[in-house]
């Protein structure tokens, strides 16, 4: 763990027991994204466990086209359960990214109460496109995540299963949501566009 990141930990203990049993609180490392998960508090909310990889921050993060220091309020469904899920992300003194802590709420019983609370329900939220700076640094968070998942590997021995296997965790974490991914991942596998795609519609169960 990134030894910045520990200084977290006790912001995701507080967070969890002010919330209750239906909070959940994420920290991230994401100098490894398919390991990233390094600290959980209360993991009963959606289970996630220390060793797993990021999941929901980035889509959610190309879907609102925020200003790149948090995002909030995206929702989803996991175990039979609504999750509201909001994520801080996490810089070091250069502005580089290095982690995330992320909050995530059973909204389960929520759900079934009262119209007044029909707020704290999710809202249809269009694909934007971007074309400002609050998109360039999507961009610039997403491209860092598909190098941190390509680190330490040399990419020209990767076999074919290998390379399958990167765009299969790629895809499942929404890098290819991203305007542009394709040729951006394409050219740090160093193969051609058209495999990647046919990388993708393999995993996808196309083939």
């Amino acid at each position: 763990m990134n030894p910045k990141l520990k200084a977290y930990i006790p912001m995701a203990d507080m967070l969890a027991e002010t919330f209750g049993d239906e909070c959940e609180v994420v920290l991230h490392d994401i100098a490894d994204p398919e390991h990233s998960v390094v600290y959980v508090a209360n993991g009963t909310v959606t289970g996630r466990k220390i060793g797993q990889g990021f999941e929901h921050f980035v889509k959610t993060a190309i879907t609102q086209g925020v200003e790149m220091d948090y995002v909030a309020n995206d929702f989803f469904q996991k175990n039979g359960k609504l999750i509201r899920t909001s994520s801080s992300l996490i810089r070091d003194d250069a502005g580089k990214l290095i982690g995330a802590l992320c909050i995530n709420l059973d909204m389960t019983h929520i759900q079934k109460q009262a119209a007044y609370l029909q707020n704290f329900l999710p809202k249809p939220k269009p694909m934007t496109t971007h074309s400002d700076g609050k998109g360039k640094r999507v961009e610039e968070m997403v491209l860092a995540l598909v190098d941190n998942i390509l680190a330490g590997c040399d990419v020209t021995a990767l076999s074919r299963e290998e390379r399958i296997e990167k765009i299969r965790f790629m895809d499942s974490r929404g890098i290819f949501q991203l305007k542009g991914s394709i040729d951006q991942v394409a050219e740090r596998l160093g193969i051609n566009r058209v495999t990647v795609y046919s990388y993708l519609d393999e995993v996808r169960g196309k083939r």
